[in-house]
C-alpha cells in the first residue's frame, strides 16, 4: 500500500489478538487509517455485489429516479448524481449512490431512528445479495471494534453493546467518468461522521488522505479493506485516534473516462448511544475538547445537515 498506510492480515486477530490490536491501533494513530487482508469478508460476494451495481447504475435516470426519496436526504435507496456535498464544501461530488441500513421488526424500539430499506425489483437477486453483504460488513466491523476496544485498555467487549443494533449504513458508490472540467472532486475533502469506516472497491487510484500537511495517495490491493476512524470515535477519544479528511480525486487535469466503484460500509453506535469523552484520553496536557455529551443520533442529524443531506 502506498503512503504511509499500514497493510495487516486479519489472521493475526486469532493468533496475537494483542498484537493485532497495537498495530491497528497505531496505523490509525498515526494515518487515521489501515489495510487489513486475509480478512472474512467473501471475495465473490463483493465481486457480484460490484458487478450487480454496476448493472444498476448503468440502467436508465428514470429507472433509478424511482427508487429516490428527496425526504429522506440519501438514507436510503438511490442517491442521483451531484446531491451530497462535503462539509464546508462548496460543490457537489461527482458521484451517484445507493444506500440501504440495518433491518430492524417493526416493535424494534430503535425503529423510528432508521428508515426502511428499499430494493430495485428489476434485479431479482438484489435483495439477497446486498444484505449478506451487509451482515458480513456488521460482523468485520463488531471485531474490529474489540480490536480498538483492546488498543484503548477498554474490556475487549466494551463496544457490544453499544453498536448491537448501530444506525450502520452500506452505500454503493458509483463516480461515473469525468468528460469536462466540472468543479469539485469524485468526493470532496471530509471525514466520515461514524465510529469506523470499511472500504472495499477502493483499491482503483484516487483515494488521498491528509497527512503532514499535504495529500497522500493510497492504493490497496483488490482484496484488501481499508478501516479509517471516523468523527465519532475521534471525539470518544478526545483526538488521540483521529479522523483524517480524505477524498476521491481524478487528478490534476479532473478528467477521466473510467468509471469507478466502491462499497463503504459506515458503522455507527446505537442511536442513543451517549458519545462521552473516554476518561483515559483526558490529562494535563490532553484537556477535554468535548466537555458536553452528545447522543449518536442528534450528532448524526447535525452531520447530515451540513452535508446538504438533510
Amino acid at each position: 500500500m502506498s503512503g504511509s498506510v499500514e497493510t495487516i492480515s486479519f489472521d493475526l486477530w486469532d493468533k496475537d489478538p494483542e498484537q493485532f490490536a497495537e498495530r491497528l491501533g497505531q496505523s490509525h494513530k498515526s494515518t487515521g487509517f489501515c489495510g487489513i487482508k486475509d480478512h472474512p469478508i467473501n471475495k465473490e460476494l463483493v465481486n457480484s455485489c460490484v458487478a450487480m451495481f454496476a448493472d444498476f447504475f448503468a440502467q436508465s435516470e428514470e429507472l433509478k429516479m424511482k427508487y429516490f426519496d428527496e425526504d429522506i436526504g440519501g438514507a436510503r435507496g438511490y442517491t442521483p448524481y451531484k446531491i451530497e456535498t462535503p462539509k464546508g464544501g462548496q460543490h457537489a461530488d461527482l458521484k451517484e449512490f445507493w444506500q440501504m441500513g440495518r433491518e430492524l421488526p417493526e416493535n424494534h424500539p430503535y425503529k423510528k431512528f432508521m428508515f426502511d430499506n428499499v430494493y430495485v425489483s428489476e434485479i431479482p437477486e438484489f435483495k439477497d445479495r446486498i444484505q449478506k453483504l451487509f451482515k458480513a460488513f456488521d460482523l468485520f466491523g463488531k471485531q474490529l471494534m474489540q480490536a480498538i476496544a483492546i488498543y484503548l485498555d477498554l474490556d475487549q467487549h466494551y463496544f457490544n453493546s453499544a453498536i448491537d443494533n448501530g444506525n450502520s449504513v452500506l452505500r454503493a458508490i458509483h463516480y461515473p467518468p469525468v468528460e469536462s472540467e466540472d468543479p469539485g472532486e469524485r468526493s470532496g475533502a471530509h471525514g466520515d461522521i461514524n465510529l469506523i469506516t470499511l472500504l472495499v472497491g477502493g483499491h482503483k487510484p484516487g483515494l488521498q488522505i491528509f497527512i503532514n500537511n499535504q495529500w497522500v495517495p493510497v492504493y490497496s490491493e483488490r482484496d484488501t479493506v481499508l478501516c479509517n476512524v471516523g468523527d465519532m470515535l475521534e471525539r470518544f477519544t478526545n483526538n488521540y485516534l483521529p479522523s483524517v479528511k480524505h477524498r476521491v480525486t481524478t487528478g490534476p487535469t479532473k478528467i477521466t473516462d473510467s468509471a469507478r466503484y466502491s462499497i463503504p460500509f459506515f458503522l455507527h453506535p446505537n442511536p442513543d448511544w451517549l458519545i462521552e469523552t473516554l476518561p483515559s484520553c483526558i490529562d494535563a496536557e490532553h484537556p477535554d475538547l468535548y466537555p458536553e455529551s452528545i447522543l449518536t443520533d442528534d450528532f448524526l442529524q447535525q452531520r447530515l445537515y451540513e452535508i446538504k443531506l438533510l
